[in-house]
């Protein structure tokens, strides 16, 4: 390729890394094993690329500059860095790396660390084997990422907010700041273990020492002794220049005309702002980012590069701060949250729009193709265990009986449970549902029922709320075959219904009504009720047509022979022993449309099932202003399963669902709390697709220990690595595998603390109106203090319909994890879903009623 390196030729096929260092006027290939190994006085091009979900590769790349590298090996670093991204199809994401300030991307690459060594890579051979004969001291920082940074070994160098390694001949010694949290005492253990592992061949002892702590410590006299002695350290001093620099809010934006940067108005980012055939320079503070339009020149965007290398020299921020180069459409998640609008729905790329159509319809006459996603469901779950649906009305609940579980009405409130047995253990998946048309009044109560309805049962409980329209393959996977009518059943519903002008009626048994039918696999199948017009009708559907006592069966012409077979079951459930006319999509007769108002227009293009959305993990804390507790997400590169921290709440993202997983050592103290973390995530807009609501997405809730298939499917699981009740914080978990001590168990306690000394229960018998009182909403915040709510009884407003109070339970489980050689444990909250609790389910008592 013409203006490209011959390094770069075929580079990017595979997932994974390559890395070349700048070695005079040429780029040097790096082998595998010397991965993360950057010396000072070099530039190094690191590429990575990742398979998505939607089958096309991803790539970053990111350029390194070391502290003591030649201004000359910089600039050759930029420009090779450019050429990379030309050879890719100019659709990665660039990336500047300056020595010490790495951006988390980038350091999650390395995992645990990467120790920039002294000197340039011409030494290598000559250091390496000089490297475990002297003792050197390591400043770690960070919490998901290991910020490692050789400092002279001096007790100078200490400090409180930070850990220190230091690494001698036969001891490798770990210091503890006190202002340090346990997620950097517990990264630095990884540390350790790499340094024991590469320089000592795992050979070697290790020492503790907490700041502050000397009386009875052999390892605190050891440790000090390398200094001379103790003496105490003095008190931190806020880093000025970092700190400067986060203060600084505004942003500046400025378009490149001819490497003259124009000044723009900043005050409100939209993104019709950014013009095709121009490049621009947004200034965030602490990141500053170049966008290139698509429509741009080769020379232009050469040019901008220089632009903004000049614009950080000019403003004395070489080497703080991080600098992102990115394309027209393939703008990255931080770049889009800087605007005030930013189109959710990107137009499709022509390739890709033309593939997925071309593809289906290939597929449509046989063919088999990769192309297009698989209609097959995404996520599983046994298909053995048991199903429980009741019916949620102000309040309170009733128990639907065998026969009407698999009815829903879009009216109405649901909470769904779904027991079942995965690797020989106990699991209960909660889902509260709610129809398009449901009230207020029961949207609240059911996410607060199923909360307490969960903690009552035996074995893990995993919770998510979801919407109408809106579920997860998971929600119709629990279920057979799901019929969704309209209208509903509830008396808070009817009640609305009553005070509405434009009064609609529901489904009625002897009337006109239109079922659009869908099926996951052949033994999962749902009908949904539409509206009663002919532009309901959609060709890649099949539909069940009733007016009265006469049936119809429509095939859309782009329907498929197994959702064929899903219609006639899904005719036999809806109306047994009725006979009905099967129509092909273009055959109907009149009757057929003057049932649906006449005939009109309706979608005739094929339904093609979107790729699934790559996951992303981010961390949550809160920040206090003015009183009132902030959201602040993070997020997680490159995650896995030891990112799962148990002093942690994270959040995974996977677009229209999300996981709330709780650590045992958090402060969330009830699933209505996990929930409503997930609601401020997405009005938050943290994630790529900006603000959410959570009418479109789906949010669970999963604690540690209690992680199902589903979840963990996201992760490379490793099961022995999360066992519930294990001892201690993350940095005292590591410490005992890191020293080969066998993991303790925290003893639990088993008893249940009751906000009333009656358990939830359904019954049939209705109870008085005067006792009713709206459910109160529990108060957000990350230390709440409630551990539960009483739902008050209410009447009956038929002898038919007769549900019954729910009265929750609270749990917890009190967890001692104390250890005399390591760091406090934080107070540990109430853990969030008791896995095992001997107490009677919520349906333990009462019977189910049937419905008419």
């Amino acid at each position: 390729m013409k203006g490209v390196d011959d390094a770069f030729l075929g580079v990017g096929d595979k997932p994974g890394l390559d890395i070349w260092c700048i070695m005079g006027t040429s780029i040097v290939p790096i082998a595998k094993n010397l991965h993360g190994k950057f010396y000072t006085g070099n530039c190094y091009i690191v590429l990575s690329t990742a398979e998505l979900k939607s089958g096309i590769r991803g790539h970053n790349v990111h350029y390194w500059v070391g502290e003591e590298a030649k201004e000359e090996h910089c600039v050759m670093a930029s420009e090779k860095a450019f050429e990379l991204d030309a050879a890719l199809g100019s659709q990665a994401v660039q990336y500047k790396e300056m020595q010490g300030g790495e951006s988390d991307k980038f350091l999650s690459y390395f995992r645990p660390c990467i120790i920039p060594v002294q000197g340039s890579f011409s030494s290598h051979w000559r250091r390496s084997a000089e490297e475990c004969d002297q003792t050197t001291m390591f400043r770690c920082e960070g919490e998901h990422v290991a910020r490692v940074t050789e400092v002279p070994f001096s007790r100078t160098s200490l400090d409180h907010k930070a850990v220190f390694i230091v690494d001698t001949p036969l001891k490798i010694f770990l210091f503890s700041g006190c202002n340090s949290s346990v997620q950097t005492r517990a990264k630095a253990l990884d540390v350790i273990k790499h340094l024991r592992e590469n320089r000592h061949c795992g050979r070697c002892e290790i020492g503790i020492i907490e700041d502050g702590k000397l009386v009875g410590d052999s390892d605190a006299g050891e440790f000090w002794n390398l200094f001379g002695g103790y003496a105490p350290i003095p008190r931190d001093v806020p880093d000025a220049a970092n700190g400067e620099l986060m203060t600084t809010t505004s942003k500046k934006l400025f378009w490149i005309n001819k490497r003259k940067l124009v000044p723009m108005d900043a005050h409100l980012l939209d993104r019709e702002m950014l013009k095709s055939d121009r490049s621009y320079i947004l200034d965030c503070g602490t990141e500053i980012y170049l966008w290139l339009g698509m429509a741009t020149l080769v020379s232009e965007r050469k040019m901008s590069v220089t632009a903004l290398e000049d614009y950080v020299r000019s403003q004395g921020r070489s080497s703080i701060g991080h600098t992102v180069i990115t394309t027209e459409g393939h703008e990255i998640a931080d770049f889009k949250l800087q605007f005030q609008h930013w189109p959710k729905n990107a137009v499709q790329k022509l390739y890709e729009a033309g593939r997925e159509k071309v593809a289906a319809i290939f597929k449509h006459q046989g063919y088999d193709v990769a192309e297009i996603p698989e209609d097959k469901p995404q996520q599983s779950i046994s298909s053995n265990g048991a199903l429980k649906v009741w019916l949620v009305d102000r309040g309170c609940v009733t128990l639907l009986c065998t026969e009407e579980q698999e009815e829903l009405y879009n009216g109405d409130c649901y909470i769904v449970q779904y027991s079942y047995v995965e690797d020989g253990k106990d699991y209960n998946l909660f889902f509260s549902w709610s129809g398009q048309n449901s009230v207020q009044e029961d949207r609240l109560a059911s996410v607060s029922l199923m909360s307490s309805m969960s903690d009552s049962v035996k074995g893990p409980a995993v919770v998510g709320q979801v919407s109408e329209a809106r579920e997860p393959e998971l929600f119709f996977l629990v279920f057979k075959s799901l019929v969704i009518f309209k209208g509903g059943r509830s008396a808070a519903y009817k009640n609305s219904v009553l005070q509405k002008s434009d009064r609609t009626e529901g489904y009625q048994k002897d009337g006109a009504a239109l079922f659009q039918v869908q099926g996951l696999r052949h033994d999962c199948a749902r009908a949904v009720q539409v509206d009663l017009v002919a532009s309901s009708l959609n060709s890649s559907h099949c539909y069940i047509l009733q007016d009265g006592a006469s049936f119809f069966t429509w095939t859309g012409s782009l329907s498929s022979p197994s959702e064929h077979a899903i219609l006639d079951r899904m005719m036999n459930k809806l109306f047994p022993l009725k006979q009905s006319f099967l129509l092909k999509e273009g055959s109907e007769p009149d009757h057929f449309w003057k049932t649906l108002e006449g005939r009109s227009e309706y979608s005739k293009e094929k339904c093609v099932k979107g790729w699934p959305a790559d996951p992303r993990l981010y961390t949550c804390t809160f920040q206090q202003f003015f009183g009132i507790p902030i959201l602040q997400a993070k997020e997680v590169f490159t995650f896995c399963q030891d990112d799962l921290a148990t002093e942690e709440t994270l959040i995974l993202d996977c677009s229209k669902e999300i996981y709330v997983w709780v650590g045992l050592h958090s402060g969330v103290t009830s699933k209505q709390h996990a929930l409503d973390i997930g609601k401020m995530f997405l009005q938050a807009g943290n994630a790529q697709d900006g603000r959410r609501s959570i009418v479109d997405t789906t949010v669970y809730a999963v604690a540690e220990g209690d992680e199902p298939a589903f979840f963990t499917s996201f992760f490379n699981w490793d099961s022995s690595k999360q066992v519930a009740g294990v001892l201690g914080n993350s940095f005292e978990r590591k410490l005992a595998m890191l020293k080969g001590i066998s993991p303790k168990l925290e003893a639990s306690d088993r008893s249940l603390r009751r906000s009333s000394s009656r358990r939830p229960v359904t019954s049939s018998e209705p109870t008085t109106p005067e006792q009713h009182q709206p459910p109160a909403r529990r108060t957000f915040g990350p230390a709440s203090a409630s551990v539960g709510r009483v739902a008050k009884e209410r009447s009956g407003s038929s002898p038919a319909l007769s549900p019954s109070p729910v009265t929750p339970s609270w749990s917890s489980r009190s967890r001692a994890s104390s250890s005399p050689s390591s760091p406090s444990t934080p107070v540990i909250a109430g853990r969030l879903f008791p896995s095992t609790l001997h107490v009677a389910s919520a349906t333990a008592t009462g019977s189910p009623a049937r419905r008419r």
